[in-house]
């Protein structure tokens, strides 16, 4: 019995003392500049800048966050440049490359191009979806640089 009243009364004591917490006063912060870091605003006046704000423009060659250069100009002459193209990663790992790659067109590739890329895939022989091209149509002329130019 004497236990479950010293229970109750710590049980007591830390309802009382957690109901008295003040959320807007934090506690201490050690080392607050990593926590709150000074912010600029963009065109803010910023004195020690060279320019005097925070908007700087960046420096030549400064390739955007997420984006990456492309070598080749979107016109027709981009274009076969691109198509002669060689893919960097022929000679790294080909087996398992083409192993990986037969398994993720047999994926997502085979129900309408077919197990040959014939364009005759269970979707097509089902008439569910026309006009699937064949890969061996000599007319598209595929080739991994025309694949990825747009």
């Amino acid at each position: 019995m004497k236990g479950l009243f010293q229970s109750v009364i710590v049980l007591g004591i830390l309802l009382l003392t957690a109901s008295c917490a003040d959320s807007s006063k934090p506690n201490y912060q050690y080392m607050p500049n990593m926590y709150e870091p000074i912010g600029y605003e963009t065109y803010q006046e910023v004195d020690f800048l060279p320019e005097g704000t925070s908007a700087l423009t960046p420096p030549e060659n400064t390739v955007k966050r997420g984006w990456l250069p492309y070598e080749f100009k979107n016109d027709p002459e981009g274009k076969e440049l691109a198509r002669a193209q060689q893919s960097p990663l022929d000679s790294l790992n080909a087996e398992a490359n083409l192993s990986k790659g037969k398994e993720l067109y047999d994926i997502y590739c085979a129900i309408c191009h077919g197990n040959l890329g014939k364009g005759q895939g269970t979707l097509v022989k089902r008439e569910k979806i026309l006009g699937v091209p064949s890969y061996a149509d000599a007319a598209r002329n595929i080739t991994a640089g025309s694949t990825y130019h747009t």
